[in-house]
């Protein structure tokens, strides 16, 4: 793992400007070497000039030790250099400070203007020098020799460090681009691994939520109208043996009806094929693996009723068995029936069973109206019923107050609307329109 900003700087720890230990002692050697030699080469420069030795000596060590800040004033090195090389002095302080301010992020147009002048000073004083030996007859050469070894000189002293230079700092400010882009890719990593871990949570909320509903709605209304009818058989079994025993084969069928559904949802719960499966201890997960089932289950907000669930076909013998456990009801529908998508079939049953369900434990006795109406793209359901009339058994059904809210949800989950609240009679109604495609 890589470390970035003030942290990457702060871990390497060097003095003052620079940023490694070993950075510092390469400037302080180089430092010493070249003012080594340009203190030796001031010897001849200040016989030449006719300035005393010494003079000559502490003006060489002094430009030879600017390389000590070659890293954080490139531009005052080469600078140095081009003044010293009419003394015929500074070889190694010219070379280096020209790789140092290529290397730097200054502008290559200042960049190209001091390699310029480093470059024209060095064939000036090339040249005159070659001139001055060939008039003192040290050097027996052609004219054509003079400009062509001084240009020679010019090019060889300046070109090779400033291209190495400009090669090193475009990798450098490449190599640093990059880990800039890993670290950026890392932080987004784990923001991506932080979002996928809140959908993932969420999706788990929304299928206890959906699996919730699911298990309200398959037995409810069953066991509901299973206690009803238990009622009424303890009311009439030594009464009416031949009713009591209707009952007791109608509650018999409530209850196989209800482990039939039990036992479809279970197996749907269960064939999620590997999903179901337990991973071994101490086994990751990919990122990629985590976002995709993340986004796969958040996804699955409306789960599609199995072909063999409820359907609106089934409507009449849904009020059937509430009306055999004693419930007045009236089913009028308006339009002609047609098939729809499962969703929308499972939903409209579910609320019609759901709403039955609450009357049997609320309003016992109560007459009521189940209404469908089929339109061109929409199916309305409402059902509504009167208030108790106190003469239907009381069967003590408890309440869980997750009724309304589960047919709230399935309605609005399929961009349907859902009103359901007491009635100016004192009855209660409840209301839903789904969109049929």
């Amino acid at each position: 793992m890589t470390t970035a900003g003030e942290d990457h700087v702060t871990a390497r720890g060097g003095p003052w400007w620079w940023e490694r230990r070993r950075s510092a002692v390469l400037d302080v050697g180089l430092a010493a070497v070249s003012a080594l030699e340009c203190g030796v080469e001031g010897v001849p420069f200040a016989w030449e000039a006719g300035i005393p030795v010494p003079v000559g000596v502490l003006f060489g060590l002094a430009a030879g030790s600017v390389l000590l800040v070659r890293r954080r004033w490139p531009i005052a090195v080469v600078l140095v250099a081009i003044a010293v090389t009419p003394a015929a002095m500074g070889f190694l302080l010219g070379i280096v400070g020209l790789y140092s301010l290529a290397a730097s992020d200054l502008p290559r147009r200042i960049i190209g203007s001091l390699a310029g002048m480093q470059s024209v000073g060095v064939l000036i004083v090339m040249f005159v020098r070659m001139r001055q030996d060939i008039a003192r007859g040290d050097v027996d050469v052609g004219d054509w020799l003079v400009p062509f070894a001084s240009v020679t000189m010019a090019l060889g002293v300046t070109a090779p460090p400033v291209l190495l230079g400009l090669y090193v700092g475009a990798r450098r400010r490449l190599m640093e681009s990059l880990r800039e882009r890993a670290d950026s890719l890392e932080r987004e990593l784990q923001l991506l691994a932080e979002r996928a871990e809140e959908r993932a949570e969420w999706a788990r909320g929304e299928e206890r939520t959906r699996i919730a509903r699911e298990m309200h709605d398959v037995v409810a209304h069953r066991v509901s109208l299973m206690v009803v009818h238990a009622a009424a058989l303890q009311a009439v079994a030594r009464k009416d043996p031949e009713k009591a025993v209707k009952n007791a084969a109608l509650v018999g069928d409530m209850g196989r009806q209800a482990l039939t559904e039990l036992r479809e949802m279970l197996g749907v719960l269960r064939a999620g094929g590997d999903a179901g499966r337990p991973r071994p201890e101490g086994a990751s997960v990919p990122l990629a693996a985590v976002g995709a089932a993340a986004a796969a289950a958040a996804s699955r907000v409306v789960v599609e009723e199995p072909a063999e669930g409820p359907s609106l076909a089934e409507i009449d013998e849904l009020v059937g068995q509430s009306a055999a456990a004693g419930m007045v009801v009236d089913l009028s529908v308006e339009g002609e029936y047609r098939s729809y998508a499962p969703e929308v079939e499972a939903t409209a049953y579910r609320v019609v069973q759901e709403a039955l369900t609450n009357v049997h434990k609320h309003a016992a006795g109560a007459k009521t109206y189940v209404r469908l109406a089929h339109r061109v793209s929409e199916i309305a359901m409402q059902v509504e019923n009167e208030p108790p009339s106190g003469v239907g058994s009381s069967a003590g059904l408890p309440s869980g107050g997750n009724g309304l809210v589960g047919m709230r949800e399935r309605v609005s989950a399929l961009g349907g609307v859902f009103v359901s609240g007491p009635t100016d009679a004192g009855g209660f109604r409840v209301s839903a329109v789904i969109p049929a495609s």
